[in-house]
């Protein structure tokens, strides 16, 4: 590893395909302890991810804004990569599909099924209001 590096590889990977690979100066990720940055010749690490936007600037200055699900990031020899249950162009949100879930997720928690799987609705229903939140700043 160059201890001059000005760039970086950043892979977003979800289990159905590499969502991203590029060349970046810097990446914001949303650790489960909240965002945090890492740039050229970070040190070694791996953490758990959260829902939320990563941002990441591009070699050529380019912005990439992705919304991630749960998953890990490990950062190693100038390489950023990204396990994401899912990932998202922020672009690609559907507003309407975001309020729909998120609406399931409400009537889920109101329901009889509450106590059976009140986790997963609370976690659905952060992740549709997340979406609801980006789409709208489009």
């Amino acid at each position: 590893m160059s201890t001059t590096a000005t760039t970086m590889t950043l892979r977003i990977v979800s289990p159905d395909a590499t969502i991203l690979d590029a060349q970046v100066k810097s990446v914001q990720v949303p650790g489960e302890d909240g965002l945090f940055g890492v740039l050229p010749r970070h040190a070694t690490m791996v953490s758990l991810t959260d829902s939320g936007l990563l941002r990441a600037v591009g070699a050529d200055g380019e912005v990439f804004e992705y919304l991630i699900h749960s998953g890990f990031v490990e950062v190693r020899n100038n390489e950023v990569t990204i396990l994401s249950r899912s990932a998202e162009k922020t672009e690609d949100i559907d507003l309407a599909r975001a309020q729909r879930a998120a609406k399931r997720a409400r009537d889920i928690m109101r329901s009889d099924m509450a106590e059976l799987d009140l986790t997963r609705a609370l976690a659905a229903l952060r992740r549709a209001m997340i979406r609801e939140k980006l789409a709208r700043k489009r």
